[in-house]
């Protein structure tokens, strides 16, 4: 992936009209570029399609649609996009069921307006970003999936027709599945983040994944975050 280009173009949709303007307002009065805002479900997709901004910031209680099918849609329709659920919900259950839907990040709206710019602009570098202490629920429930039976543990690119990754591809995966942001990643293997980017991209395409959420997951069902 190449480095941004411009301001961050996102898109905000709530279906509360003055949470929403309030928000849209402060992200335009920050810096980033508002394409788009929408206030239910469908009018969502249908905007995001057109609009195609980098980061779509997403409440979950939406009229029509919910929140995670929005997501998922939308995903799957531009695997490149990234979801941010800004919720009034702090619960277990949402917070996982949108990561699996294909978010990036997770924030709570008691958040204040500098910890929402800087979750956007961590989400459009591809670094999953969470209210704090729901990382770890997240990283708990993809341990708890990996532990059910399922393919085997093995090294990356051992199994049949599995696509084999490079030795800094395997080394950047372990770190990401391990917890650390793209920066860190830069830090600790002594590269450029633009290059570790690069190289999670690679990966993404390799295994045919679509964010770094799936690519934890894959790391974590073949053990590397333990290695």
């Amino acid at each position: 992936m190449s480095e941004q280009q411009g301001p961050i173009k996102v898109m905000v949709v709530d279906d509360h009209p003055m949470w929403r303007d309030a928000v849209a307002r402060d992200l335009a009065e920050s810096g980033f570029e508002v394409v788009a805002t929408a206030g239910d479900g469908a009018q969502a997709v249908r905007r995001a399609r057109a609009a195609v901004p980098d980061v779509l910031v997403l409440d979950l209680n939406l009229p029509g649609k919910p929140g995670v099918q929005v997501c998922k849609e939308v995903v799957s329709a531009h695997p490149q996009l990234r979801v941010l659920v800004l919720s009034a919900s702090g619960e277990h259950a949402d917070v996982l069921e949108a990561v699996k839907s294909g978010a990036t990040g997770y924030l709570v709206k008691s958040a204040s307006t500098e910890e929402l710019r800087d979750a956007v602009r961590r989400t459009a570098a591809g670094d999953p970003v969470f209210t704090p202490g729901l990382a770890g629920l997240v990283l708990g429930e993809y341990r708890r999936l990996a532990s059910e039976p399922g393919p085997p543990a093995g090294t990356v690119g051992d199994e049949p027709g599995t696509p084999r990754l490079t030795d800094r591809e395997t080394e950047v995966l372990r770190l990401v599945a391990k917890g650390l942001s793209y920066k860190q990643i830069a830090e600790r293997l002594v590269i450029s983040h633009r290059t570790v980017q690069n190289h999670v991209q690679n990966t993404l395409g390799k295994l045919q994944l679509h964010n770094r959420v799936e690519l934890v997951r894959y790391a974590i069902e073949r053990g590397l975050d333990d290695e």
